[in-house]
């Protein structure tokens, strides 16, 4: 079991039902999430919208291999409606958005995936909730709630 640490975020339709529906399907096909941070409100980064982003960071303990779990956050993007990722650098809305930040120690580095993700520093709506999270305190407070 390793643990690898995702950020998620949202900003169409019913962002928090979102955010727990990604949750849910994280937790039936990737493992079991260890730790959740708070929801985090930010204004869209990289692109212009109305629609703010509702972001939250899991951790979640694993058996897949980083290839193999960036398969499946891709699915289940899929399956709550994302069509596609970023085109050309180019952000946009999207009904979820799921990274892998952090994978146990792991440092990879291949054109479709990079561990830790390079942005953590640059963007407080992934920093904040990832933060909040690696602090063995609130993980604790995070593993004592239903």
């Amino acid at each position: 079991m390793i643990t690898c640490y995702l950020g998620l975020g949202t900003n169409l339709g019913d962002r928090h039902a979102n955010l727990l529906l990604a949750v849910r399907l994280i937790q039936e096909r990737i493992g079991r999430v260890v730790a959740q941070s708070d929801e985090y409100h930010s204004e869209p980064w990289g692109f212009t919208s109305p629609n703010r982003f509702v972001n939250i960071a899991v951790a979640v303990q694993t058996n897949l291999l980083p290839t193999q779990l960036l398969t499946i956050t891709q699915e289940i993007e899929r399956r709550m409606g994302r069509a596609e990722k970023s085109i050309d650098g180019q952000y946009h809305d999207r009904i979820i958005d799921i990274d892998i930040l952090l994978y146990g120690n792991l440092r990879i580095s291949t054109p479709g995936l990079t561990v830790p993700h390079p942005l953590i520093m640059q963007r407080d709506f992934v920093r904040v909730p990832l933060f909040q999270i690696l602090s063995p305190r609130s993980a604790e407070r995070s593993l004592l709630q239903p």
